[in-house]
């Protein structure tokens, strides 16, 4: 019997993609002041920066689109959304939005502000930062194995419950916004969440009366690493482990570029009518009309059928397997990463893979950059770069794990694209010696990482 595993889809239209040399690469990153998210896209060959946004659409979604209704108010396209999302989140109230930070901004602006803390497995970086803009403190609280990149273990994304119930208390229940698990936690190496610890984490927020959300950017990724690792629940349907997760939440924020397929779009779950009316007054003031919230009718219908496909365990299968895949293929040439590798992307281990860069002169970029020059692939900088503050005396924080994240676009790349990947990898990890740190030369006061620009040390 055959054991590969297959892609769930045929290729109905290509895109070609533009060969550069080393040299020429080289000169590009300069250009762009060593920041791969300033390089243009047409000078990149493959592109694993994210996967938000740059998933291919289906068949089904393009057909869909056809029928977008763009009527500005009531458009039947904002109906089969909602039915959508409903389906799986089984929340009473949809507000759409045009991406999932808009749907942070809205949610954070009412519930948070100075003195209010938001507590979390780990916060990704807009999230953060939209907290952070709110006048609030975003903590988290990430169990320990999910600090370990070389540790194997099955729900590394879960969040520490003695020291959630600990830090409620000592803040003091009415000052927690809330607290918001991600699912699967991307700053943490796209480690899963468990519904034990989903579950947990839910019944001690009630205990104390904080509010439980969720940020479901890939909520079915995650209920797929449940389905596999959790005692339980190898029985159940996607739907059924989905439909669990939700119920134990009073809200979810979530980007549809990630687990839904779409190249734009967002929503806003909730049950709370009165902070549903908070939330809608605000999204029309920012996004669009309640029915359209900033999305195009066309888009509610892409989204809608994303977030059925979603749901399909073969395709599932084949995605989780190939991250594997890159992961075995590291693993033999002895490459840092973080272990067991996450649902959409590799995390390698920048600190472990250069540890003669000091981590003020970001070794993750340093390696991102190094994946750039030798083979065109853009990756991002998880550690310093994107999450490092800065004290008193102006000398760097460090981020808990100096990671570089290689997200893999839904339905768009082959095996051979990912074979291609590995191989680069391996080349830049024997040359690893050669690479050199990185200084700052300009920042943004929020979201850094963006628009920073650096230059070599040295």
């Amino acid at each position: 019997m055959a054991t590969t595993i297959i892609e769930p889809f045929r290729i109905k239209s290509v895109e070609p993609l533009r060969f550069t040399t080393k040299a020429q690469r080289a000169g590009i990153l300069a250009q762009a002041f060593y920041n791969p998210f300033l390089i243009h896209a047409d000078d990149v060959l493959i592109d694993l920066l994210t996967d938000s946004g740059t998933s291919a659409m289906s068949s089904r979604q393009w057909a869909a689109m056809m029928e977008g209704d763009e009527s500005y108010a009531g458009s039947r396209s904002f109906y089969r959304f909602e039915a959508a999302v409903k389906k799986i989140t089984g929340m009473q109230h949809i507000i759409p939005t045009h991406q999932g930070r808009a749907s942070e901004k809205i949610l954070f602006t009412i519930t948070g502000g100075k003195g209010k803390s938001f507590l979390s497995n780990t916060l990704f970086d807009t999230t953060r930062a939209n907290i952070e803009f709110s006048g609030a403190e975003g903590i988290d609280l990430l169990t320990e194995t999910g600090k370990l990149p070389s540790v194997r273990a099955p729900f590394k994304g879960n969040i520490d419950l003695d020291l959630l119930e600990k830090t409620i208390i000592e803040k003091g229940p009415t000052q927690i916004a809330m607290c918001i698990i991600t699912v699967t936690n991307n700053s943490g190496g796209g480690q899963p969440v468990s519904t034990e610890n989903i579950r947990k984490a839910s019944s001690i927020c009630k205990k104390y009366g904080v509010a439980f959300f969720i940020d479901a950017c890939r909520f079915a990724e995650n209920c797929y690493f449940i389905k596999q690792r959790e005692e339980g629940y190898a029985a159940k349907t996607m739907i059924e482990i989905v439909n669990e997760l939700f119920s134990y939440a009073d809200g979810c924020t979530m980007s549809a570029k990630k687990d839904a397929f779409a190249n734009i779009g967002g929503f806003l779950a909730l049950n709370d009518d009165v902070l549903t009316r908070e939330c809608r007054n605000l999204l029309v003031i920012t996004e669009g009309f309640p029915t359209y919230g900033g999305l195009a009718g066309r888009d509610l219908e892409a989204i809608a059928v994303g977030l059925e496909e979603i749901m399909d365990e073969h395709y599932l299968k084949y995605r989780i397997r190939s991250m594997e895949y890159i992961g075995e293929k590291l693993e033999a040439a002895g490459v840092p990463f973080v272990k067991p590798v996450g649902g959409h992307a590799v995390y390698l281990d920048a600190k472990a893979f250069l540890p003669h860069i000091p981590l003020h002169q970001y070794p993750g970029l340093a390696l991102s950059n190094a994946l750039y020059i030798e083979g065109g692939i853009r990756s991002v900088e998880i550690g310093s770069l994107m999450f490092g503050k800065y004290a008193v005396d102006g000398t760097l924080v460090p981020a808990q794990m100096e990671l570089v994240r290689l997200a893999v676009p839904r339905r768009v790349y082959t095996q051979s694209h990912i074979d291609y990947v590995a191989e680069i990898i391996i080349d830049v990890f024997k040359k690893r010696q050669e690479l050199k740190g990185y200084e700052i030369v300009y920042e943004a006061p929020l979201l850094r990482h963006f628009t920073a620009k650096l230059k070599p040390v040295g």
